[in-house]
């Protein structure tokens, strides 16, 4: 059986990943208005009530802005951790969620969602307490990981080995330091150690993710304003090659868009 991966949408205007194993069908993050989100599903032919569950990584709005409207309209149960579930942002942007819809995942543990395995990824945000998932279907893995100011050991540890990674790729420090509409202490936020991966250490990231068998690569949650598709890929990719890869090659990279729906990939 196949593992398809697309993902819907990936930007600070909203995220959304779509998988789907057998008859399991999953989204991580709808951080797009419901009518955005039943539009993008429906350029893959995706009912939304085929949906087995909204899985959120972080409270912020961009990954959560239609996942109570969805879960409401078509019965989805939402999975999120209980640091998570108890902001005050999840309460207003998510609203009620019936019981029986709303689910806690142990950021710690390892779940099932039908046929999919889900492995929660502590990361570093500035958030309650984010995570990044790894995906587990037949042979196959994937996993999403954005939203982190740094990849320390036990973050490549628990991506290393899988076959595709959605990695953050969100901004060129240059184009943010020169950012005059951006105030100093966003500036270093989005830096930090708990906000955005550059696309230099994207591409140091998934250097060690290829040593550890990750072939296919997607680059994300590009900033709108410090960084371009173009500069992101001509980084990561001239990374790869100081450091001996060969780009299309070695490790095949793609982009995710900030204003469509992407490729859709299917592992086996």
């Amino acid at each position: 059986m196949k593992l398809e991966f697309c993902s819907l949408n990936s930007g600070s205007n909203g995220n959304a990943t779509y998988l789907a194993y057998r008859d399991t069908r999953v989204l991580v993050d709808a951080g797009l208005t419901g009518r955005v989100l039943e539009g993008a599903l429906a350029q893959l032919s995706v009912l939304p009530e085929t949906i087995d569950a909204i899985l959120i990584t972080h409270e912020h709005s961009d990954h959560i802005a239609g996942a109570g409207v969805l879960s409401r309209r078509y019965r989805i149960p939402v999975y999120a951790n209980e640091a998570t579930w108890q902001t005050a942002v999840m309460r207003r942007i998510v609203g009620e969620v019936p019981p029986g819809l709303r689910r806690v995942f142990d950021s710690e543990a390892e779940f099932l969602i039908g046929g999919i395995g889900v492995q929660p990824i502590p990361i570093s945000h500035d958030a309650a307490e984010p995570v990044a998932f790894r995906f587990f279907a037949g042979r196959t893995s994937a996993a999403v990981a954005t939203d982190m100011g740094r990849v320390p050991r036990q973050v490549l540890r628990a991506l290393s080995g899988s076959d595709l990674v959605l990695l953050e790729s969100n901004h060129d420090p240059e184009m943010l330091r020169h950012n005059a509409r951006y105030p100093e202490a966003l500036k270093q936020r989005i830096m930090g150690a708990r906000g955005h991966l550059s696309n230099l250490s994207c591409a140091q990231t998934l250097m060690e993710l290829y040593q550890q068998g990750t072939r296919q690569a997607l680059l994300g949650h590009l900033s709108r304003d410090n960084n371009t598709p173009e500069l992101a890929m001509h980084t990561v990719s001239e990374e790869l090659r100081r450091q001996g890869l060969r780009p299309g090659s070695d490790i095949h990279l793609e982009m995710t868009f900030r204003d469509r729906v992407g490729g859709r990939f299917t592992l086996e």
